[in-house]
């Protein structure tokens, strides 16, 4: 898969935003990246998309900034010369989707049946947009349309919000979901960039849903373990399970029978998505120890332990069941 696509599923979410003002452009940017996402799909529905491209991969390069609603070439010209990186169009534009594989252009472009999935496919697509989405059947459509087109995968986009998100991304084949809830036009033209930020990190942490797991205490030896273990269970009435480490008392102790990770033990964050965990955490500065990670069958990550610790205890990411 092209790595700029490879991006929008680390990302889960691409913000699709319309500007109408390009000095609007700038605060917006910031505003995302404040709330945790560098990203954004500017759509060409407006005079000022092209200057508010330019304008945000200048004063934020770290961005991974494209165009939208592209509907002919001479725009796929114009937002790549502002700087864009991606091109997203609502409908599949044979004419377009091939100029931008000829130039070697990340394009997705929007289809809603099997039809336009098979014309996608001979183009040499891997990832579509489904728009739009809720309209056109929600991910019920995605997964019956799936089913026999195993190589591509969908960009959800039209009525995603806070409240469908998770249910679309756990769905493999969902890349990412297109979202406009916290980026309104509303909103910026009210210049209330604090309110999309705010709304950014909201979407951003239910996305990730990070939660503590259970919580590892370190004990010298067996004895100890099992003595520590009976006390969470004679006095709260956690119920005990033992495995071949530990014991686990209810779901949230796990008392470790030698002096496992960290001084005092470790802490199994829970996470809906461990790979836009570890994507989210290194773009905010936190290593992560690769020696330690591991995936599941289809090669998604699904356990890694941070480097730093936290009070004496090491931390690793774990996958949050539904």
């Amino acid at each position: 898969m092209n790595p700029i696509l490879e991006q929008f599923g680390r990302y889960g979410i691409i913000p699709v935003v319309k500007i109408d003002r390009a000095e609007d452009a700038v605060p917006l940017a910031k505003a995302l990246c404040d709330g945790g996402l560098p990203v954004a799909e500017v759509t060409f529905r407006t005079a000022a998309a092209a200057d508010a491209i330019a304008a945000m991969t200048k004063e934020y390069p770290e961005m991974l900034i494209g165009a939208g609603t592209v509907l002919t070439t001479a725009q796929v010209d114009a937002a790549m010369a502002a700087g864009a990186r991606f091109i997203v169009s609502p409908g599949l534009n044979p004419k377009v989707v091939s100029y931008c594989i000829e130039k070697d252009i990340p394009v997705t472009p929007g289809v809603t049946s099997p039809s336009e999935i098979e014309q996608a496919l001979e183009l040499g697509l891997e990832v579509v947009k489904f728009f739009p989405a809720e309209a056109s059947g929600g991910l019920a459509k995605i997964k019956a349309m799936a089913a026999p087109y195993g190589g591509i995968r969908f960009m959800p986009t039209g009525g995603i919000n806070a409240d469908n998100l998770n249910s679309y991304l756990a769905y493999d084949r969902v890349l990412a979901c297109g979202g406009s809830w916290m980026v309104s036009a509303d909103l910026i033209n009210a210049g209330d960039f604090a309110k999309i930020t705010e709304l950014t990190r909201e979407a951003v942490a239910k996305m990730l849903g990070f939660a503590i797991k259970h919580v590892g205490i370190n004990s010298e030896n067996e004895t100890e373990a099992k003595r520590t273990a009976d006390l969470f269970s004679t006095i709260f009435g956690f119920p005990q399970l033992e495995i071949p480490a530990s014991y686990f008392c209810g779901q949230g102790i796990e008392v470790m029978k030698t002096m496992g990770r960290g001084r005092m033990g470790h802490i199994a964050i829970m996470t809906w998505s461990v790979e836009r965990a570890m994507a989210y955490l290194e773009r905010n500065g936190v290593e992560l120890d690769y020696s330690t990670l591991r995936k599941d069958a289809k090669g998604k990550p699904e356990f890694i332990y941070l480097k730093q610790d936290f009070g004496g205890f090491d931390i690793h990411l774990a996958v949050r069941r539904a």
